[in-house]
């Protein structure tokens, strides 16, 4: 398959017409501001389906007034280390970072603090709201349910989210430990960057609309779905699919979102469920204070000979040995903040075209 054509831009670029789309769309400016670093932080890191590459699903339900510009987030349920958060239909880049910062807050001075989130939409990558709470010294949890695609091991239908969860640990010297990922096999935002760019996905990823295995990415999109983390059950299928489940009640069950096969689309193409067993879709976050565990130094010190043990595994024939978790991203930013964030054609027309709708210009 030859390589798809991409484009340089500058992060700061990005971040900017980002953030000058969603003023247009009457969001704050602070809350703009907000959600463009939601997304240049996936830009940043290379998760470019979540980046920019998500502007254009952003504005189409704001145009279409399916998302609330300037919500009245408020807490509807607390205890000293517990919150349930109604989001108000706000842009979830907004609603994530908000209702985050509540748990981090708790976490001073409880020591944890966990939020369930409610009446919220699609909050960018799991990754950027751990990060967070690694700049206040804590370990952060972060999860999302979101709009079914996904069958359950041994099904054929679209049941659940692609309900992903991040966790990240602090080092001292040595970088955080920063685990990020989908409960399916591949995210959907990989299967759209694949028929973008004309590619065939691997074995495993995804089923067509007759339950067969497929690596033509638009067959999960055409009445197929993606399969759960493992895929089948001798690869461990019932494992992602259980993970699946804990992620789809904390966020949803527990905040009262909605759950499974009544999650809203965050794109409006995407098929609208016949009824609502709750409000929007749900986030969960936590935040832990090192300190009332062990020694917050005394952590981070094992930490950082937690990072060097497992780097000095010895490598399987043809690799340079196991990485770290977070090891890709922070490479992948080293190397965008100094030389830009290539972006493929279909993204770029986007974009522009977002432009030409809007009158902001772009390029």
């Amino acid at each position: 398959m030859p390589a798809v054509e991409a484009k340089i831009f500058p992060s700061d670029a990005l971040r900017e017409f980002s953030t000058r789309i969603f003023l247009h769309f009457g969001v704050p400016k602070n809350d703009a501001v907000q959600a463009a670093d939601v997304l240049a932080s996936a830009d940043l890191r290379g998760i470019d389906s979540h980046g920019v590459a998500r502007l254009y699903s952003y504005v189409g339900m704001l145009s279409e007034g399916h998302i609330n510009p300037r919500p009245n987030i408020s807490i509807v349920r607390s205890t000293m280390s517990t919150a349930t958060v109604d989001g108000d239909n706000g842009l979830g880049l907004v609603v994530g970072p908000h209702a985050n910062r509540i748990a981090m807050d708790m976490a001073e001075k409880a020591g944890s603090g966990w939020v369930s989130v409610s009446n919220t939409n699609h909050f960018g990558i799991a990754g950027y709201y751990v990060l967070q709470a690694l700049e206040r010294d804590m370990i952060g949890w972060a999860m999302t349910n979101s709009t079914s695609l996904v069958t359950p091991l041994w099904g054929m239908e679209r049941m659940l989210g692609t309900n992903p969860i991040a966790i990240a640990f602090p080092g001292k010297e040595e970088p955080p430990i920063v685990i990020d990922m989908a409960t399916c096999a591949a995210a959907y935002g990989k299967i759209e960057m694949a028929r973008r760019k004309g590619e065939p996905i691997p074995l495993g990823w995804g089923i067509d609309n007759q339950g067969q295995n497929t690596t033509n990415p638009d067959d999960p999109v055409n009445g197929g779905c993606l399969l759960p983390l493992g895929s089948d059950r001798e690869r461990g299928g019932h494992k992602g699919y259980g993970l699946a489940v804990m992620v789809d009640v904390l966020c949803g069950v527990l905040s009262g979102a909605n759950w499974g096969p009544f999650a809203p689309p965050f794109a409006l193409r995407q098929e609208i469920p016949k009824r609502s067993v709750g409000k929007g879709i749900g986030h969960f976050f936590g935040a832990m204070r090192i300190d009332g565990f062990i020694d917050a130094d005394s952590f981070k010190r094992q930490i950082d000979d937690y990072v060097r043990t497992f780097r000095a595994t010895k490598p399987a024939p043809g690799t340079s040995g196991p990485l770290i978790p977070g090891d890709p991203e922070r490479a992948a930013e080293r190397e965008r903040r100094k030389n830009g964030v290539p972006l493929i054609r279909p993204i770029v027309e986007d974009l522009r075209a977002i432009s030409r709708q809007t009158g902001i210009p772009f390029d």
